[in-house]
């Protein structure tokens, strides 16, 4: 996840497709634009379909010098030879994930709408903080990632962050200038075409 001038997309994948069939979309959609990194976001606890679903990805990511991370599971991320993982508790794993997969592994950290929590994670090892959702959402219970957080961020911390959840064009063209990676998951997947709706996006990060 490199330094750029411009904010970098992190694609999300949906929380449940089949693992033999989703490979080619994925493939489609990453040959569409320029993609930082893909985060495995399964919603399942299915040992079998994680690591089928981490391998088919794994092939298609890598053919395309992208990395891979995965939600949570930070033993899946050793033992399947992926480049990180995404935790979802704040800073309280980082150092445990930082300690069990290495210095060279990519650890990330989402931490809601908390400055403290991002600052806490990034204190622990975290190689990036994701704050979100950014827009409104019936999901969670209604907190929002507001602009000023980002851009406090983008002037007081050097530790790159990543903008989700509920994102809007609008919102993305405003975002821009105070964030590091946009996570763009059910905002493409949802629609008709996956690749022009990423290729949409990523125009109103320029």
């Amino acid at each position: 996840m490199a330094d750029a001038e411009h904010p970098q997309i992190y694609l999300i994948t949906p929380p449940e497709f089949d693992f033999r069939e989703f490979p080619e979309e994925m493939a489609r959609v990453l040959d569409s634009t320029e993609v930082a990194c893909v985060r495995l976001a399964l919603a399942t606890s299915d040992e079998d379909t994680i690591l089928r679903s981490a391998d088919a990805l794994r092939e298609i990511t890598h053919a395309r010098d992208i990395a891979l991370v995965i939600d949570r599971h930070v033993l899946l991320a050793e033992r399947l030879g992926l480049d990180g993982v995404h935790l979802t508790d704040g800073a309280r794993s980082v150092r445990a994930a930082r300690k069990q997969l290495g210095e060279d592994a990519i650890v990330g950290s989402f931490c809601g709408d908390s400055r403290h929590d991002g600052m806490n994670a990034g204190e622990s090892g975290a190689d990036y903080v994701s704050f979100g959702p950014v827009g409104s959402s019936t999901l969670g219970d209604g907190s929002i990632a507001e602009h000023e957080l980002f851009e406090w961020w983008s002037q007081m911390i050097e530790l790159p962050v990543v903008a989700e959840g509920a994102l809007t064009m609008d919102l993305v063209r405003a975002l821009a200038p105070v964030t590091d990676f946009f996570g763009l998951g059910s905002e493409i997947w949802k629609t008709e075409d996956a690749g022009a709706a990423l290729v949409a996006f990523a125009k109103a990060m320029q």
